[in-house]
């Protein structure tokens, strides 16, 4: 089913255009955007988008530019009604996204953003699911850095998988290889929000720590007690070894058969529950014994060891810092605010890779690389979330309606679309666990 066209005056509306991601995004859709798609900048301030269009020229300049609070139901579905796409990045999406959902569910109007919110994406399924169902809206959330990697390479691996005989996936690890360029302050938003709200409530600290917390059958999903979720199968990884004393045993941090030491990826907890949410919705095509999790590699140097606990413990104070008001003004003094970013040259260095390694229910091993010379929480996430804008308006998908994730969406037409855009995607068989 697909969103109704009549009526509709535009094709494409990008809402927070005036903000960080939101003007490299309006910058990507000027550049690449087909000939006689009508696109439209929208926000808050006439004067902001007035001044962004004439800024990138071009095409861009003649587009039409709507002002709009998104706090505004009418203001909302007025303009959900207008247009095939609607994207925004303008967050935190608990506070400034539930009306955009809704409108665009009830209007069947496609819909992406750039959520690393658990909360925000269990309300939004909870309660606009089933109303996109019927409209034919594909609800797609997280469609940056936060989750497309992780989510596009598992779906990859899966189909490399299954098309070459070799089963179902089974241990599933997705190694952040190489990360260079800075986190959003939107990310960094997230984690201070999701961490006060499972501080002040029992029933969101619930949602947040379940792993499967964000599964449409949740029943249908392991228990606590036939799954090992934190730590790593002893098949892929042995304890952290003595060198790093008491304190080091005590972290999340392992070395891997080939002597390379990980440790936690800052997103993993969110990311995890997308690729899971993706199994669940395509009926677990990846497999009913699919284990997933996500970590840093620090690389097999006498002191990977030291940083990848290091690196461990600045992050768990950080969460812990973030958890108590007196605590939080002082990290927050340190942290980048929504809607900062570096300055162009640090955006242009950064860069990107990311490994899935799957063992399968048939014996094999995969490996898929997902990479890109890109800032990954700028330049790289402006890249994604644009393409993922055109994939919906252009390409013929076949998912159907609902709060979907981008592997259930539009997971092949996507990868095709980014490796138009020099990522890397690519899954090889390998002959044993890759690490």
């Amino acid at each position: 089913m697909t969103a109704p066209t009549a009526a509709r005056d535009l094709d494409v509306v990008l809402v927070g255009a005036t903000g960080f991601v939101g003007r490299l995004t309006a910058a990507h859709l000027r550049d690449h955007a087909p000939e006689g798609l009508r696109v439209a900048l929208a926000g808050r301030s006439r004067d902001k988008l007035d001044a962004l269009a004439a800024e990138l020229g071009g095409v861009a300049a003649t587009w039409p530019r709507v002002v709009v609070d998104v706090s505004d139901p009418a203001a909302c579905a007025d303009l959900a009604a207008r247009t095939r796409v609607l994207v925004t990045t303008v967050g935190p999406y608990a506070a400034y996204g539930r009306e955009l959902v809704k409108a665009c569910a009830v209007a069947g109007t496609h819909y992406a953003d750039l959520t690393g919110e658990v909360l925000f994406v269990r309300d939004s399924a909870e309660a606009f699911h089933e109303v996109a169902q019927r409209s034919g809206a594909r609800v797609v959330h997280s469609c940056g850095f936060d989750s497309i990697p992780s989510d596009i390479g598992v779906w990859e691996t899966a189909r490399v998988a299954r098309e070459e005989g070799a089963g179902e996936l089974t241990d599933t690890v997705l190694f952040v290889r190489r990360l260079r360029g800075g986190l959003s302050g939107g990310t960094i938003d997230s984690m201070r929000r999701q961490t006060i709200a499972a501080r002040e409530s029992v029933e969101d600290r619930r949602v947040i720590n379940d792993p499967y917390g964000l599964s449409p059958d949740r029943a249908a999903e392991p228990t606590s007690a036939d799954r090992a979720e934190v730590a790593p199968s002893t098949t892929e990884h042995s304890r952290v070894r003595s060198t790093l004393g008491k304190v080091g045993s005590r972290l999340p941090v392992r070395r891997t058969a080939d002597g390379h030491w990980t440790g936690p990826f800052i997103m993993a907890s969110y990311n995890t529950r997308i690729v899971r949410r993706s199994n669940a919705l395509l009926g677990w095509a990846y497999g009913r014994a699919f284990r997933y999790h996500e970590v840093t590699d620090f690389g097999s140097r006498a002191k990977s060891p030291f940083a990848a606990t290091g690196m461990t413990a600045g992050l768990l104070g950080l969460v812990a810092g973030l958890s108590f008001a007196p605590t939080r003004r002082v990290v927050d003094r340190f942290l980048p605010e929504p809607g900062e970013g570096p300055d162009e040259q640090t955006r242009v260095n950064g860069r990107f890779t990311m490994e899935v390694v799957a063992s399968t229910t048939g014996g094999a091993q995969y490996a898929t690389t997902v990479a890109a010379k890109a800032d990954p929480g700028y330049n790289g996430t402006a890249i994604m979330l644009g393409q993922a804008a055109l994939c919906l308006a252009q390409d013929d998908l076949t998912s159907e309606g609902g709060v979907l994730t981008p592997a259930v969406a539009m997971a092949a037409p996507l990868i095709e679309r980014l490796r138009a855009q020099d990522f890397t995607i690519e899954t090889r068989r390998i002959d044993g666990i890759d690490a």
